[in-house]
């Protein structure tokens, strides 16, 4: 099983949007901030954090009281009048000086809550977040690595290449809604090298032609540190075929299901 690192303490954070922005058809850019912040521990480039988000029509947002894994039972416990929605976000970028932090979020119209709720929400809008550690723990002989991931994961992957040192080789495959997706000024090491898909509308699952596209790549031989997250299927299939076909140690791999087509979140 993949390491997860939690932060030592964890606690609730209320915040309030301050800004968003419209990076690409696909995708939003939500500015948080607010003076709690100053209780969130930076701990790593692929951090994951529980957003809280009111439901249309409720006037303000009650976030759950406790600080520790009982929160889920809570919020469940909550009748959804005054319930928030809750899904899983990496952050872009974080700037605890300024008390702020990005999370990009792909749209997808009205089909998720998240969704929808990002691409309406304006400065002031109530919005709360619940650490829940990185997994991309490279060891420090991980010279040479592999990313994937699909839209979900697109965030999570570039705040990883901009903090990554100039020694880094790496193959990544980034898989995106559509071309206009594609980010033409990512900061990367130059022995770096970025593989974009776009699916045009021609899967119905996201992470599929990435997977395919690592199952056809010319990996150089040797240990390499591996990072796979997105859709399920995408992270569980590259876990497959590189211990299967490729003989890589299971050690070696981490890989993070977001979330799972066809299934909503909990909450």
């Amino acid at each position: 099983m993949f390491k997860v690192r939690r932060p030592a303490t964890r606690r609730m954070i209320n915040l309030e949007v301050r800004d968003n922005t419209r990076v690409s058809p696909g995708f939003t850019r939500l500015t948080l901030g607010g003076p709690e912040l100053k209780h969130l521990e930076n701990s790593g480039h692929d951090q994951v954090v529980r957003l809280f988000f009111a439901r249309e029509g409720q006037r303000e947002l009650r976030m759950p009281t406790v600080s520790n894994d009982v929160w889920l039972a809570e919020l469940l416990l909550l009748p959804k009048t005054r319930r928030p929605w809750v899904r899983s976000f990496t952050v872009r970028r974080f700037r605890p000086e300024e008390c702020e932090l990005e999370i990009e979020v792909a749209l997808h119209g009205d089909a998720g809550p998240a969704s929808a709720w990002a691409a309406r929400a304006e400065p002031g809008d109530q919005a709360g977040i619940f650490d829940e550690g990185i997994a991309y723990l490279p060891p420090d002989h991980a010279g040479r690595q592999l990313l994937v991931g699909d839209e979900s994961a697109l965030p999570a992957i570039l705040s990883i290449l901009e903090h990554a040192p100039a020694s880094l080789v790496a193959e990544v495959f980034l898989e995106v809604p559509e071309v206009a997706d594609i980010r033409k000024d990512i900061v990367h090491p130059e022995g770096v090298r970025v593989h974009w898909i776009a699916r045009e509308g021609t899967r119905p699952v996201p992470g599929m032609l990435a997977l395919e596209a690592v199952k056809g790549a010319a990996l150089p031989p040797g240990r390499f540190y591996t990072w796979a997250a997105g859709e399920a299927g995408l992270p569980t299939g590259v876990r497959r075929h590189l211990v299967t076909d490729r003989g890589v140690p299971k050690s070696d791999i981490a890989f993070i299901g977001y979330w799972r087509h066809g299934r909503s979140s909990p909450g």
